[in-house]
């Protein structure tokens, strides 16, 4: 008979167990309990309003009751649950609503290749396929960067912490400025071209070009129209695959499913993850040209590629959300309040600015110090948000996109009260 152990209502087992390597918790010293919508309730009761949503993995946010639904009966009745790459009706329901509500209006024929169940998963099948397709090792990457921290992955993420300096190997990557980089005299898709023009420039032909529309982790750094285009251009003219990272900025997170929509351009592989699943779930993605499906059955796997209760709320996602253009026009509009109040609020932040596009945005303090304290501030009244950029500079807003209007201004008050009250504080 097994001994009972007394039940903690203290937080004592995670410092006593977890690793150090744990980071929101550091700022949230609470355990969270309960979730619904927006909103998040710890052990006590407190309520307290998620700007982070998962790190962008809760674009539909916690618990919608349709997908939960969905989910509790697909179990209860026995439904699948771990398939391997197994045909089984959740994932064929899944590609039949990704095929009609995602594909066919866009007029994108892509094939579907589910990895293992992470965004950096889905960047390791992106960067591995383009070196077969191509017969090439070399990838083009960017400053700023973030694409994951499996070694391939990590190798084309530009944030030193994360790469650990010089501790790891990462071999085969050419990082160059991204748009604006080097201020807005400079056209970095001009330096790419010509490096990759001149034999004696040492930069080997890519395999690949690999870009975020918007960099999340980055800097909330948003690439131009034009920018975009001549990047793709510069691909096809060397022979390279463009490849786009949606994990962070796709499933509606800019306005549009995919953050490239209306740019002109057309990726030749797509990464996905975070939202794809709808219910916070781990599920993957990888999207490419029928041309470029060139595996040999199984040389690219993972024992969790079939999570088929990803599959269910994923189909439930794409229903619910994506069968007509009334949920798109919302999160269009509240991108736009989103920005409005936001440069009202950077007013009170000497030299502060407004990044990024769609739900996707923040205010860039200039001071990784103040952006902390913002944020201190904020979690005093319940508002979990969080930092991003290469200092941690930018207070970065990751609401849901089905926040509804008075939860968003309720959130960005308190942001308001926390960045004058921080002024007020150094004033003194």
């Amino acid at each position: 008979m097994m001994s009972e152990r007394p039940v903690s209502t203290g937080n004592e087992v995670f410092a006593r167990r977890e690793s150090r390597v744990r980071s929101y918790s550091r700022k949230y010293d609470v355990v969270f309990e309960e979730a619904r919508g927006s909103l998040v309730w710890d052990t006590e009761g407190r309520e307290y309003l998620d700007f982070l949503a998962g790190a962008g993995a809760l674009n539909y946010g916690h618990n919608d009751p349709d997908m939960a639904d969905a989910l509790v009966a697909h179990i209860r009745g026995g439904g699948i649950t771990h398939g391997l790459d197994l045909f089984t009706r959740p994932k064929m329901e899944f590609l039949e609503a990704f095929e009609g509500l995602i594909l066919e209006p866009r007029g994108m024929d892509y094939r579907v290749q589910f990895t293992g169940p992470t965004g950096t998963n889905a960047v390791e099948a992106a960067l591995k396929l383009a070196r077969k397709v191509t017969g090439r090792r070399n990838v083009i990457a960017f400053t700023n960067g973030f694409h994951g921290v499996s070694q391939g992955a990590l190798a084309a993420t530009g944030n030193r912490d994360k790469r650990m300096g010089t501790t790891l190997s990462l071999p085969d990557v050419t990082r160059l400025p991204y748009d604006g980089y080097l201020g807005g005299s400079v056209d970095t898709a001009d330096l790419l071209d010509r490096m990759l023009s001149d034999h004696s420039s040492g930069v080997d032909e890519p395999a690949a070009i690999l870009l975020e529309t918007v960099q999340g982790e980055g800097g909330l750094n948003v690439a131009s129209r034009p920018w975009l285009r001549r990047i793709a251009a510069i691909a096809k003219t060397y022979g390279a695959l463009l490849i786009v990272d949606d994990i962070q900025a796709g499933c509606g997170r800019t306005g549009s499913f995919f953050s490239f929509e209306g740019t002109g351009v057309t990726p030749d592989l797509i990464t996905m993850s975070k939202s794809i699943s709808g219910f916070g779930l781990p599920m993957a993605l990888l999207l490419l040209k029928p041309e470029l499906d060139i595996w040999k059955p199984g040389e690219h796997n993972g024992t969790f590629r079939g999570n088929a209760h990803a599959f269910v709320t994923a189909r439930v996602a794409l229903e619910k959300f994506w069968g007509d253009r009334s949920f798109q026009e919302d999160v269009v509009a509240s991108g736009v309040l989103l920005g409005e109040r936001l440069t009202q609020i950077a007013k009170l932040v000497p030299g502060a600015r407004v990044k990024g596009r769609g739900m996707m945005q923040g205010i860039d303090v200039r001071d990784g110090s103040v952006a902390a304290e913002i944020c201190r501030l904020c979690a005093r009244q319940q508002l979990i948000v969080e930092t991003a950029g290469p200092d941690d500079e930018i207070v970065k807003i990751l609401a849901p996109l089905t926040t509804p209007t008075h939860l968003l201004h309720r959130g960005l008050d308190i942001i308001e009260e926390s960045a004058a009250a921080n002024l007020h504080d150094v004033a003194v």
